[in-house]
């Protein structure tokens, strides 16, 4: 077994597995833990700058990344879109969602990193699935120079056949790998590492429609900092009012 095999043919069900497990674990045990901490109150300008740029691209990356490598080949011979097409089409697109999600990213990771009250109320976790997100985003734009190289679209063949491969359980997919450029290859690992930490980060507010949180169980109490709970028939002494 050779390292090819573990990160590509192995690392893909690890990082997979607990994807689903730990995010419906997460869900089921810790529903308000669920949520993306926002700390808009603190600095809102530039959060919302940020924000917009960073998830319209990632919105857009993520689905690029989910029709180019998931929909089989066939279907793109059927359409009669030319492998050369679809490599421009990726370059073209997948290079502009970066730099929209590598801008507001940026704009993010400094105001948690340089605003103290943002810093102060900050994770280790928060700053560093971000920076993990901002190096990935790197490697991402890195992959387009190896990309132009190989215009006639036999380079990404190997990637959808690869990712077909894991999804359905295909022997021998991670060998389509094996003589891809190396940037590649730490793009892809990276990317299975963010699937792989993802349940235990804020992202998983991702998967989440407001409607969700309806049947959450219990209540959650907020009062203002000092404020003592009203005691057990208070509201009764002054005939209901609050």
């Amino acid at each position: 077994m050779n390292l090819n095999h573990i990160l590509f043919g192995i690392y893909p069900y690890v990082a997979l597995s607990v994807l689903v497990i730990g995010s419906v674990l997460r869900f089921d045990r810790e529903q308000y833990t669920w949520r993306t901490g926002s700390s808009q109150l603190l600095r809102r300008r530039q959060l919302v700058m940020g924000s917009v740029l960073f998830h319209v691209g990632v919105l857009a990356i993520f689905a690029g990344h989910f029709v180019g490598l998931l929909t089989p080949i066939a279907v793109w011979d059927f359409l009669g879109v030319p492998h050369s097409a679809k490599q421009l089409l990726a370059i073209v697109a997948g290079g502009g969602a970066g730099a929209l999600c590598l801008v507001g990213g940026a704009m993010l990771l400094h105001r948690r990193l340089f605003d103290p009250r943002i810093r102060a109320t900050s994770s280790f976790g928060d700053s560093a699935i971000l920076i993990m997100l901002m190096v990935q985003l790197l490697l991402g734009l890195s992959t387009i120079p190896q990309s132009l190289k190989h215009m006639d679209g036999h380079e990404m063949v190997k990637f959808m056949g690869w990712a077909q491969g894991i999804f359905t359980l295909r022997p021998g997919a991670s060998d389509l790998l094996t003589e891809v450029h190396w940037v590649f290859k730490i793009h892809i690992v990276l990317g299975l590492t963010i699937l792989l930490v993802f349940p235990f980060t804020r992202l998983v507010h991702m998967l989440s429609a407001p409607v969700w949180y309806l049947n959450r169980r219990g209540w959650q109490l907020v009062r203002t900092r000092g404020a003592m709970p009203p005691r057990r028939g208070a509201a009764r002494r002054t005939g209901g009012r609050s």
